[in-house]
């Protein structure tokens, strides 16, 4: 009875064990006999192999193997391998009934009894094709991102440790900073930054930052292998794992060398454009105004000159009248500069030889700046000469000399020198290509701050006081660089004094009209009476220049417009010369000259014109005279009208 007991146990417990094999699913569990063959199947096996028990016990497990693993025996090194060592785990491909595939994990044990004999083998399989393919995607994945961050070449994307040590490099790296992957991985990534940013602790503020708010962006200067420095946005982000635990950064470097520079030019053409405006707004308010001052000083030196002449000599009244000759002919300076600033005097362009100018200057440049100053000249032993108006040039050079004078109250060195360069594309003095000679002119004195030196060629802006400067110098200057050619440049600092620069277009002496003529034998007097016609729209100016011509003994006959002068040639056959404004309503200047060249062919006409600026139709060969003037500059253009003429 016991002995029947002892076997409906035994069979219990391996009902239970049986059913409780059943139950599992998720896992294939099934027995091997020694040679290999199955000998169980559980529920689990027959859903993912799709074997029912009948079809497959009795029949070798190497037929859940793939081909390729049968051919290299894989099966039966699985069987040795769990009998010599008691367990075989491995993961591969196995074969279903319906011939697809599963990514399997495989456990084999072996049996024994409790004397040591084999007699099968208990194998667990696991499907594992989701997290394989999960797997297999992830690596994808990786390997796309791995190609696209080694396709990036525009981008220098890199990871650096949480000590900031580079760990990766993409080609971008190589391409911006220069180092192959070899001799930058493991190397700090400081090596980058400029040796002054280094100083300031900047690579460590960006870990820091990055490391404490997660991300870090900036712009500024690094450093290639090669030395040469690049403009670069720089954003630095933090890697945690999982924990929240900082592992390293990523990097991602952008080299904006290029957008930066064409910002720069954008930034100064327009600038420039500001400025050409001004300049052009500036200049049209002192084309208009400057008709009428010089207008008004033709008539003030006209009536002074003839007034003094009149007086007797009493010195007193001489005096007064000197003081104020010279009063009307600082305001004709003014309305040079002015002129000069808006690039509208008029300029007799010759080739100057600037050693020889200096030189011949020096003696007054010494004066004007006095002992405590000492005037160095530095000039190479050949210089070709330079294209401008050589009066002017004098002027603005006196000008700066004395700008220097008056930023070394103390006293101190003016260097004067020149040199020849050849200007191609891209000279910071954004001239056009060339050929140019260099004025330049150095002081050691006080300097001028930035903002200062931004306004120095404005017109009418000076740091001198009120009543000790009008503002025009530099502008004057700065416009007969520009009517010239060439470029007036200013480089200054405060406490390192001023360097003020006039490039000039260079000229040769076989340059035609750029040589310097030789001067002219003074023309003889005018030895007759000649019948002028004078005319002007200003009363003033025409009252004046009418009594001057006839102090020098002329018939004048005067005319309030053009209309009213041809008039008067109508019914004047004996008019041998004309004496006209430009600047008058209705008809120019110009305009009259054409109207006499058609009617009286042959007649001489002096242009009286007080700026440059003429318009595109205005005959070039027309003889001018500036205003103001006074007796001495008719003369001489009376002289040179009858000398032609013969």
């Amino acid at each position: 009875m016991e002995q029947f007991e002892g076997v409906e146990v035994a069979q219990s417990e391996e009902g239970r064990y049986r059913l409780l094999l059943d139950a599992v699913t998720d896992y294939a569990i099934f027995m091997l006999d020694p040679a290999g063959l199955v000998t169980s199947w559980n529920t689990g096996a027959r859903r993912f192999k799709g074997y029912e028990a009948p079809e497959i016990i009795g029949r070798h497990f190497s037929m859940f193997y793939s081909e390729e693993d049968r051919i290299n025996e894989m099966p039966a090194r699985a069987l040795e391998t769990a009998q010599a060592v008691g367990r075989f785990e491995g993961e591969g491909w196995r074969v279903r009934k319906d011939a697809s595939r599963f990514w399997a994990h495989v456990v084999i044990d072996p049996i024994r009894t409790p004397g040591g004999r084999l007699i099968g083998f208990a194998q667990i399989t696991r499907d594992l094709s989701e997290r394989q393919a999960a797997g297999e995607r992830l690596r994808h994945s990786q390997e796309q991102f791995r190609l696209l961050v080694q396709s990036v070449t525009d981008y220098a994307i890199y990871m650096i440790d949480e000590g900031g040590f580079i760990s990766s490099w993409n080609p971008g790296a190589e391409r911006i900073k220069g180092y192959d992957a070899e001799e930058i991985i493991g190397e700090h990534f400081s090596r980058f930054y400029t040796p002054e940013d280094r100083a300031a602790g900047e690579p460590a503020k960006a870990l820091a930052t990055a490391a404490a708010e997660g991300r870090y962006e900036k712009e500024g200067w690094r450093v290639r292998k090669d030395g040469t420095r690049f403009r670069a946005n720089v954003i630095i982000d933090a890697i945690r794992d999982g924990n929240g635990t900082l592992i390293g950064f990523a990097k991602i470097t952008r080299d904006i060398t290029e957008r930066v520079a064409a910002q720069r030019a954008l930034d100064e053409a327009r600038e420039a454009l500001a400025q050409s405006q001004k300049v052009e707004a500036i200049g049209q308010l002192t084309g208009g105004i400057a008709h009428d001052f010089n207008n008004l000083l033709t008539a003030i030196l006209g009536s002074l000159t003839l007034a003094r002449r009149r007086v007797g000599d009493d010195p007193k009244v001489l005096s007064l009248l000197d003081n104020a000759i010279h009063g009307a002919e600082r305001g004709s300076s003014l309305i040079k500069r002015m002129l000069a600033f808006a690039r509208r005097q008029e300029l007799s362009l010759v080739a100057v030889d600037l050693p020889d100018l200096v030189q011949g200057m020096k003696d007054l440049l010494q004066t004007s700046i006095g002992p405590m100053i000492t005037i160095d000249t530095r000039f190479p032993a050949e210089l070709e000469p330079a294209c401008s108006d050589r009066h002017q040039l004098e002027s603005a050079l006196v000008n700066l000399v004395v700008n220097a004078r008056d930023a070394m109250p103390n006293g101190g060195i003016v260097t004067i020198s020149a040199f020849a360069e050849t200007v191609r594309g891209g000279h910071p003095t954004r001239l056009r290509p060339g050929r140019y000679v260099c004025l330049s002119v150095e002081d050691t004195g006080t300097g001028m701050d930035e903002t200062t030196l931004a306004k120095a060629t404005e017109p009418f802006f000076t740091t001198k006081g009120v009543g000790k400067g009008t503002g025009l110098g530099l502008p004057m200057i700065h416009g007969l660089a520009e009517q010239s050619g060439g470029r007036l440049t200013l480089e200054s600092k405060p406490g390192k004094g001023t360097t003020a620069r006039i490039w000039l277009p260079s000229a040769t002496p076989a340059a035609g009209n750029e040589t310097t003529p030789e001067p002219a034998a003074e023309a003889p007097a005018v030895n007759r009476s000649l019948v002028i016609l004078a005319v002007d729209d200003d009363a003033l100016v025409l009252l004046n220049t009418a009594a001057l011509l006839e102090d020098l003994g002329h018939e004048v006959l005067p005319a309030a417009s053009g209309h009213e002068a041809l008039g008067i040639l109508g019914n004047r056959p004996d008019v041998e010369l004309v004496i006209t404004d430009q600047g008058m309503p209705r008809m120019t200047g110009v305009q009259l000259a054409r109207e006499i060249a058609a009617a009286r062919p042959g007649l001489p006409i002096i242009l009286a014109t007080g700026y440059a600026e003429l318009p595109p139709e205005a005959d070039t060969g027309l003889p001018r005279i500036g205003k103001p003037y006074g007796q001495d500059e008719l003369q001489r253009a009376i002289q040179a009208i009858v000398q032609k003429g013969g």
